[in-house]
């Protein structure tokens, strides 16, 4: 049974403007829709980019699956990123996290850095005004 699902892509205008968002929505969930939608939005990254996705946890199912997002990593020349878990669980070690990364085959689409693998940053913040 195929179920009927939608997919929306917001993009939001230049970085600070006050515009309208535009929302491209597409009825069809296939690997080549979604390189549609991103191919709509009539951007073109350059540098590396990073695909920033859920790997999914060991025996579950919500995440979204190799097959449908690899024409679109391939598309944007992407690297997937990852970052373990601040719970418990396979995906909170990088070395179990790896395991679950291979098991629902995103090694086999992509490169995929876990950004926390080699340890945490600190960033410094000057405003905090938002962020305390």
């Amino acid at each position: 049974m195929k179920k009927l699902l939608t997919i929306a892509i917001a993009m939001m205008a230049a970085a600070g403007a006050m515009a309208q968002s535009k929302v491209y929505f597409t009825k069809e969930i296939t690997p080549e829709s979604l390189v549609k939608v991103y191919k709509a939005l009539g951007v073109e990254p350059t540098g590396r980019v990073a695909v920033k996705i859920s790997t999914g946890e060991p025996g579950g199912r919500n995440y979204l699956k190799p097959t449908l997002i690899r024409n679109l990593v391939d598309e944007v020349k992407g690297i997937i990123v990852e970052c373990n878990t601040a719970y418990g669980g396979r995906r909170s070690t990088s070395a179990e996290h790896r395991k679950a990364i291979h098991e629902h085959g995103f090694d086999s689409i992509a490169r995929v850095d876990i950004m926390d693998e080699e340890g945490n940053m600190n960033i410094p913040v000057k405003d905090t005004t938002h962020i305390k």
